[in-house]
């Protein structure tokens, strides 16, 4: 009798082993079928780890990204790709759910409520932040799935970081038929906007309807992409939470970043492009760990970038698309201008001539103090504009002269206590924050916070959530986030520059301009 129930029960485990997926669950891309085999929640399908280029090894390694190449039958699509190579710190404010770590890294994530491929529902591709030294799509901030619940197609991408993704170097310049290096990064978002363009209708979504978003280096992404003439076409419209490359992170001239390679090389013992490329993915972030003050980011390539971005946006040269975008209130801290000292008025007006010197007039005239109280606010919110704010900031302003819909945000509400996860740190000090510090909006907005254990969220985290999540799927879905049941959240005009400030109870109201303006006047001019 065991004997016989064992050979049953192989037959039927074989039987159900062979049983194929749902048609639903398979998508056939252009460059083969995947299989979602996530149990559908919500009626939600999750495609992980979709290849969107080939590993950029070898000779690929600091090339622009190269065609996926075909595979035959079935891509089983349930864990994320591996991040792309980086250092992590132990105190960092996001931890990854990627399959590893390595230079083959160029995957995508989709997140689709449809049950066709006949739906054609808004997208929304998020671009992870980091400085470009970090970061991944499998970031659990960014988790499509909530989004996806609200009939969005969610899409997350990788793209190549730090030393891998901006390397500048004369013999790769020479190399490329575009006479470019750098930017490898940002190429690798560009193609993953041209995978959506080609594929996310099959996934149900409407590749005419694709608003990218991102935070910090991924809002500066965003507005990048919107200025460069290789992808500025693959949107209709764009989200942008802190930073903009019109001054954050701004391009550097491609000679420069040149010369940056080439004494890398020479750091590192590998004074050709042919050495560099020997060495192994550990090899390279060693001698970059060991080459202090050596920074790799954005540049000036004349291929992705052929002019700095705020020529691209003064001349209206970027897309004329639905633009949302805006920071947070303590994106830097009071400390950044006060230092240890008390919050007096006589102390402020010390930091402020310190850091700007004689340009501080004009800031002090602007950011009238009196009580601690507002020496505090006017100190986060000039650390704020300096850190990433003022660029935030002009690129809205910009975006208006386009005539396109415009809406800033400033956000106000403050993260509850870290309680931390185990195995892991707080990230960075944990000295109560005065206002919503940088990054603290992610989760709010793509509903993520029952996955993040990692703070005592009560109940006014969640209704804030509910109402900026819901603000973001209009925009999504219309190119406007103002919908039933949410406070109206006016246009950024020029008649009447109005924000709404995002808080337990949102509010429209007037934008600092003049604030924002007297920074801009005192700010160093490259």
């Amino acid at each position: 009798m065991k004997i016989t129930l064992s050979v049953l029960s192989l037959v039927v485990l074989c039987a159900t082993a062979a049983l194929p997926a749902t048609a639903a669950d398979r998508v056939k891309t252009a460059n083969g079928v995947v299989e979602s085999t996530t149990s559908p929640k919500d009626g939600v399908r999750s495609f992980k780890g979709i290849p969107f280029g080939a590993p950029p090894v070898g000779g690929f390694r600091w090339r622009e990204p190269q065609p996926v190449k075909n595979w035959k039958g079935v891509r089983n699509a349930d864990k994320f790709g591996p991040a792309c190579m980086q250092k992590l710190a132990p105190n960092a404010d996001y931890w990854l759910r990627s399959n590893g770590m390595s230079e083959d890294c160029l995957y995508l994530n989709v997140w689709t409520p449809a049950k066709s491929a006949k739906e054609k529902l808004p997208v929304l591709v998020y671009i992870f932040g980091g400085g470009f030294q970090n970061g991944d799509g499998s970031e659990p901030r960014y988790d499509g799935e909530s989004m996806a619940r609200h009939g969005i197609v969610a899409v997350s991408v990788n793209y190549r970081t730090n030393i891998f993704g901006f390397f500048a170097h004369p013999e790769l310049t020479r190399e490329s038929p575009h006479h470019a290096s750098g930017n490898y990064g940002l190429l690798d978002q560009v193609a993953a906007l041209q995978w959506v363009q080609e594929n996310i209708a099959a996934f149900g979504g409407d590749p005419k309807r694709v608003t990218i978003a991102g935070e910090s280096a991924g809002s500066i992404s965003v507005s990048a992409l919107m200025a460069s003439p290789l992808s500025k076409t693959l949107m209709a419209g764009a989200i942008g939470e802190s930073g903009a490359m019109i001054s954050s992170l701004p391009a550097r001239p491609l000679s420069e970043a040149e010369q940056g390679g080439v004494k890398f090389g020479e750091a590192a013992g590998a004074t050709t492009l042919a050495a560099l490329r020997a060495l192994t993915p550990e090899q390279i972030q060693e001698a970059q760990g060991k080459a202090k003050g050596m920074r790799f980011s954005t540049t000036l390539d004349g291929y992705f970038l052929t002019k700095p971005l705020l020529d691209v946006y003064e001349a209206a040269e970027q897309a004329h698309i639905p633009l949302l975008a805006g920071s947070n209130t303590e994106e830097g801290s009071p400390h950044a201008v006060l230092g240890n000292a008390e919050p007096t008025p006589e102390n402020f007006e010390a930091g402020v001539r310190k850091v700007f010197g004689a340009k501080a007039d004009g800031l002090l005239k602007a950011y009238p103090v009196q009580s601690s109280a507002e020496v505090l606010d006017a100190s986060m919110a000039l650390a704020s504009a300096r850190f990433i704010s003022y660029g935030t900031w002009l690129w809205t302003e910009l975006q208006t002269k386009t005539g396109a819909p415009v809406y800033r945000y400033l956000y106000a509400h403050p993260r509850p206590e870290y309680t931390g996860t185990p195995g892991r740190e707080a990230p960075g000090p944990q000295q109560p924050a005065r206002g919503a510090v940088h990054s603290a909006e992610i989760q709010y907005a793509m509903g993520n916070l029952d996955i993040d254990p990692r703070y005592k969220w009560e109940e006014a985290d969640h209704e804030v959530s509910r109402v900026m999540q819901s603000y973001f799927v209009d925009f999504v879905k219309t190119g406007n986030p103002n919908g039933p049941g949410l406070p109206e959240w006016p246009a950024y005009k020029a008649d009447t520059y109005e924000r709404l400030r995002i808080d337990i109870a949102p509010k429209g109201e007037k934008e600092d301009r003049e604030q924002y303006q007297a920074f801009g006047a005192a700010m160093p001019q490259p």
